[in-house]
């Protein structure tokens, strides 16, 4: 590329992962496409199909399973073409998009579905004229608008930028702190912003849903020893997928905003398990293991075995 050039029409992704590692990695990266596919799509079709599970609840996982698909389809499928065929250029459109993808704003929803347990478990009688499916759709609805609001700056920054030294990004994945990095705008704003915004959204959401699960936790310890297990691995297990959200992506984006440079390797890692790996624990966490969803699931199998049965008869 030109070093007198402003503007770029594509950026080229460096995947730098060594050669014996490769095949690993490829590997480990199909096997979570494939999952967060099937499982994601099998939760969305499940939902859909059934009108039962019309229901707050299921909205929110219907939401989750929405985001976790987008997320997966256009991350993980860009990175293996990088690996398997090295078709390593993605247009400037592409790339805003991925990144625009990147910056979901999956936080709020778990805080939505934190608090959802909480009135559930907590305050029981009070959950159905509190939580009703028009103040879920309003409340996604709500997220949605928020998290524009929050990611247009970040478009526009993105449009002022300019790469008169390269176009190549040292990732797997198009990312905004990387196209600041490679950039030559020295301005602090580009940077500054996204830590403060990534920090504000962090704790607003983070915080209340540490104290759903907390006060969920101590309403378990007055019900019966199974009531108790059952409560408590609920809330081991949401709490290790939010742990997994947001402790790497936080990271990734508060420290080089603060002025701390990560390495390649660290940096990929932390951006490549915050959003590859939710989306597929997700369908297993929040949805596999609910005993309508999986009674629907079962006979959705059941009647197909049925029916290939009747036709080979």
């Amino acid at each position: 590329m030109s070093n007198t050039s402003s503007s770029v029409s594509e950026f080229i992704l460096h995947c730098a992962i060594q050669s014996d590692q490769r095949s690993g990695i490829i590997s480990a990266l199909t096997i979570i496409l494939l999952t967060s596919l099937f499982g994601n799509l099998l939760v969305i079709s499940v939902i859909i199909a059934n009108p039962h599970l019309h229901a707050p609840m299921y909205l929110y996982i219907f939401t989750l399973a929405t985001i976790d698909l987008a997320n997966s389809t256009v991350l993980i499928p860009k990175m293996l073409s990088v690996l398997l065929l090295d078709s390593s250029a993605v247009p400037y459109g592409a790339c805003v998009l991925q990144m625009f993808i990147v910056f979901h704003m999956e936080a709020l929803l778990l805080c939505f579905m934190a608090v959802d347990r909480y009135i559930a478990i907590v305050h029981p009688l009070r959950y159905h004229s509190l939580i009703t499916n028009r103040t879920v759709c309003v409340g996604v609805l709500i997220l949605n608008i928020f998290g524009i609001i929050v990611i247009l700056p970040f478009l526009f920054f993105v449009g002022e930028l300019s790469f008169c030294r390269t176009n190549i990004l040292p990732f797997c994945f198009c990312d905004y702190a990387t196209m600041v990095h490679i950039s030559c705008s020295d301005n602090p704003k580009y940077l500054s912003l996204l830590s403060g915004a990534v920090f504000t959204i962090g704790v607003f959401s983070l915080g209340p849903i540490l104290f759903s699960y907390s006060r969920v936790a101590l309403a378990a310890l007055k019900i019966s020893d199974e009531g108790k297990r059952k409560v408590f691995s609920t809330c081991l297990t949401h709490l290790l997928v939010v742990g997994l959200f947001y402790v790497p992506l936080m990271l990734s984006y508060v420290l080089p905003g603060a002025g701390v440079k990560l390495s390649t390797e660290v940096y990929n890692v932390m951006v490549i398990v915050g959003n590859v790996l939710p989306p597929t624990m997700n369908p297993i966490i929040y949805s596999f293991r609910n005993k309508e969803i999986n009674v629907c699931i079962h006979r959705i199998f059941t009647r197909k075995r049925t029916v290939l049965l009747v036709k080979k008869l």
